[in-house]
């Protein structure tokens, strides 16, 4: 019997208080309420602002083979694809490998430059990872977001290695990770203080 050696990752910036973004996300303010322009800037200043410093995390969450995301993280559009919409990204999405969009509304792949396509999965959250899976080969599968979805998998038990983010800010509320998980048996593998950040490594365990 072959042993897949891949993680199932999942990987989330959170607030203090556990929350990923504000209420009240639109196209304008894709992370709602949160304190500033409503596009996360101090969720994830650790990513732009000192991307330096983090490099190793940001290493860590671009080596993985495949990625799955919620519609939500892919874009505002809801209900039929009625308009034509390739993420907030651009032409060229920072992903360059295949991404899993779990959506309830089919859609034919979307290639795009650099390497990645979008492929958009409506029979759940298991079909995404097994062909996350099948794309990823032998390497890891990311899954990046939102919490909703994040929420989802570890509900389902399907998460090996969750990866948090944490910055120093609280929302007071929103989407917020592990709403609705049961309670999670984590095993710390590393954790690193960085001026805007900190980061924490937990194994799921079984």
């Amino acid at each position: 019997m072959t042993t897949r050696s891949g993680k199932v990752i999942a990987d989330q910036t959170i607030s203090a208080d556990g929350y990923s973004a504000g209420h009240n996300q639109t196209e304008e303010r894709p992370f709602g309420d949160d304190g500033g322009d409503g596009w996360g800037a101090g969720l994830h200043s650790w990513m732009f602002d000192a991307a330096d410093e983090n490099r190793a995390e940001l290493d860590q969450t671009r080596a993985a083979s495949a990625v799955i995301m919620g519609r939500n993280m892919f874009g505002p559009v809801r209900g039929a694809w009625d308009r034509q919409w390739n993420g907030w990204w651009g032409d060229d999405p920072p992903f360059h490998k295949p991404v899993f969009v779990l959506t309830h509304h089919a859609r034919e792949p979307q290639p795009m430059e650099g390497g990645t396509t979008f492929h958009f999965v409506t029979d759940g959250i298991e079909s995404a990872l097994a062909q996350a899976r099948a794309a990823a080969g032998d390497g890891d599968v990311l899954i990046h977001g939102g919490s909703t979805t994040i929420n989802q998998y570890l509900a389902a038990g399907l998460v090996d290695e969750l990866r948090l983010h944490i910055a120093p800010l609280t929302l007071g509320a929103g989407v917020r990770l592990f709403e609705g998980v049961p309670p999670l048996n984590l095993e710390q593998v590393t954790a690193r203080a960085a001026s805007s950040v900190l980061h924490v490594t937990y194994r799921v365990l079984k």
